[in-house]
């Protein structure tokens, strides 16, 4: 796919792009990779992720060798999509910053209610990820129940709970960002599985930079490094590898359910806010189908 240029507004429109995935990455259970379906960005930002490459910086240090490099190495430095991926970057950066804040009054003031909408979004998310499951065999059976039943005692112990160091946080950060781009999958879930999703908030809120830089540059690898092996198990072992992910989100569905039985509040509405969490996903999937087929009728028809 080549690198088209972008106009101004166009950029700007990435950004505001970039705006409802960094909305997305933060809750769990949505997936920013399905905004970026929805908003008909997914195959330009794979491509722009894939074309990543750090030969201008080999080119550049043989510049001082050999003056033709450094040519060579403005030219792969120009082959990265910087016009589609610093306005989209910024866009999620910016939705990070000031949802954030958000988040953690929610879940400092009202724990119960907000852990009933995550509750909701994973499950809903949970359900679509099987629905999307085809020839399911008995080594996906085995694979989803290894998924659960591993996220069902890890969330028990939660051993990374009280480890935010750096290497954790780097850790914490390639998990996280590889499933940020995957449609389907939320990086925020499996922050909050990790035990780091509400440090990270708080670091986000209080500017906490060796944890957020540790954390991005571990998102920044598994983007770069990761996430190709990511595609490959989905391309190569899609119903093994979607079978233990849903194992996975619904083993950990203890977290949730376990905050919201020690926060307690009013039953009714912990369960609207959990049916509300529910419906969102739902509606992203409904939006989603809606552009996949008209992308599909506009191939067929070309």
């Amino acid at each position: 796919m080549k690198n088209d240029r972008l106009s101004f507004r166009e950029m700007i429109v990435v950004f505001l792009k970039g705006l409802f995935m960094g909305s997305a990455d933060i809750i769990p259970g949505v997936s920013g990779g399905t905004i970026a379906l929805i908003t008909g960005i997914y195959e330009r930002l794979i491509f722009a992720l894939k074309g990543i490459n750090f030969r201008f910086a080999f080119y550049f240090v043989n510049g001082f060798f050999n003056k033709k490099y450094f040519s060579q190495a403005k030219k792969s430095f120009l082959e990265i999509d910087f016009v589609f991926l610093v306005p989209l970057a910024g866009g999620v950066s910016v939705a990070f910053l000031v949802l954030a804040r958000v988040l953690k009054i929610a879940l400092t003031s009202f724990p119960a209610y907000t852990f009933a909408f995550f509750f909701g979004l994973i499950l809903s998310s949970s359900l679509l990820v099987y629905q999307s499951i085809k020839n399911v065999r008995a080594s996906s059976v085995v694979l989803g129940l290894c998924g659960f039943f591993g996220a069902f005692f890890f969330v028990g112990l939660n051993p990374l709970s009280g480890e935010h160091n750096l290497i954790v946080l780097f850790f914490s950060g390639v998990i996280s960002f590889c499933a940020m781009i995957l449609p389907g999958i939320s990086g925020a879930f499996l922050l909050l599985f990790l035990g780091q999703y509400q440090h990270m908030l708080e670091a986000l809120n209080q500017f906490w930079i060796p944890d957020m830089v540790s954390y991005v540059a571990g998102g920044l690898v598994g983007l770069l490094l990761f996430s190709r092996f990511l595609s490959f198990l989905l391309g190569k072992y899609r119903v093994g590898t979607l079978s233990f992910l849903l194992g996975l989100m619904l083993g950990a569905l203890r977290l949730p359910g376990e905050e919201i039985m020690n926060n307690g509040g009013d039953m009714v509405l912990i369960f609207v806010s959990g049916f509300i969490g529910f419906v969102c996903v739902v509606f992203f999937a409904v939006f989603r189908l809606r552009v996949e087929r008209q992308s599909h009728g506009s191939d067929g028809s070309g």
